[in-house]
């Protein structure tokens, strides 16, 4: 059946399962507002032992009170949802501070969420996720507004049986409060694995406006050795039933990732000395804002007779925009003075394009 039939008769659908069908076969695509939430792209890697970003979109802050390891997992994942997961292990022992922050965070866009009207009290939407942990009791999502301060909904769930998949789906009421956004910032959801009790609230399922983003009585993952919590899965949408997961191309996926980090390996330009290079690069895709520049490590351009590697990676970008930029790599040895060069990606190393949230 097309997905033009499967619109036309959703509305003559009678039971859940009938439902459910329509949305399998691709009924009211694009209602999932999360990005990545299939956790299928990890530009960045697959393991990581620091804060920050680790799969495409989604950010882990181990609260300063223990090592943490985050890595994308592709086997044991739950069945017809995604073969990846995000799982973030402690891997080693720490007391939980009152100021510890510790979190997965993921922002949604203003942009993204601004035509859903979240501030009109007669609506709700729905979060849902699949969660695994390696211990039993309870945890927690928190929605926030994005100036954060503003509002906060957190859920308590509970952990049924340890090292076991389990799908989690909060109905939340639309609120007055979401009226009020921060630039970009539109929406952040947190999944707890180490707050402390400044960030903690026992005024669940109800917004605040306490600046918290987690329940009080969770289980502390940061800072108890091999303690881990494990996501997939991630669907925000309208309405107050959480609806059969969405699935998207991993090309489309990539897409919209790359809108807030991108890895660059081609370019060309001119050797003004012969020890740095300018380079004309164009992006992959229009960013979300000016990006950031970095390296994941040296480059290699070609002139006419040699190939030169970076000593040390560095950029430098001029008049930026969002759609492209100038750089100037530099650490280089024996280029042909103001001879024409293309730059590529040596080993596996990139330039880096951030903007994200």
């Amino acid at each position: 059946m097309t997905k033009a039939r499967d619109l036309a008769n959703l509305g003559n659908k009678t039971s859940l399962d009938e439902i459910n069908d329509a949305y399998n076969a691709g009924a009211l695509s694009n209602r999932n507002v999360i990005i990545n939430g299939a956790m299928q792209v990890a530009q960045r890697g697959t393991s990581f032992t620091s804060n920050g970003y680790t799969m495409d979109r989604f950010r882990v802050a181990n609260g300063s009170v223990g090592n943490i390891t985050t890595t994308q997992e592709s086997t044991n994942s739950p069945s017809g949802v995604s073969k990846y997961s995000m799982k973030v292990t402690a891997t080693n022992t720490a007391s939980l501070a009152s100021s510890s922050d510790g979190w997965i965070r993921y922002v949604i866009e203003t942009k993204d969420i601004e035509n859903l009207t979240l501030s009109d009290t007669t609506k709700h939407f729905t979060v849902s996720f699949y969660v695994k942990c390696s211990d039993t009791g309870q945890s927690s999502i928190g929605v926030t507004s994005g100036n954060f301060s503003s509002a906060q909904y957190v859920s308590p769930f509970t952990i049924a049986n340890a090292d076991t998949w389990q799908r989690v789906s909060v109905a939340i009421p639309c609120s007055s409060l979401l009226s009020n956004v921060n630039g970009d910032y539109g929406l952040r959801l947190y999944w707890d694995i180490g707050a402390g009790t400044n960030y903690q609230t026992s005024s669940t399922n109800q917004w605040v406006t306490g600046g918290t983003y987690a329940s009080s009585g969770n289980l502390q993952i940061t800072g108890v050795n091999g303690r881990y919590l494990q996501i997939t899965g991630v669907q925000l949408e309208v309405g107050d039933t959480a609806t059969p997961f969405e699935h998207r191309s991993y090309g489309d996926e990539l897409a919209k990732c790359q809108r807030y980090y991108q890895q660059v390996d081609r370019g060309s330009g001119i050797a003004p000395f012969t020890t740095a290079v300018y380079i004309s690069l164009p992006y992959i895709t229009t960013m979300r804002a000016i990006p950031t520049f970095g390296t994941t490590g040296a480059l290699a351009v070609n002139d006419a007779r040699v190939n030169a590697i970076q000593s040390t990676a560095h950029v430098t970008a001029y008049n930026p925009n969002i759609s492209g930029s100038f750089i100037q790599l530099n650490n280089f040895s024996g280029l042909v003075q103001n001879s024409a060069v293309l730059m590529r990606g040596h080993a596996g190393t990139f330039v880096t394009l951030d903007a994200e949230l």
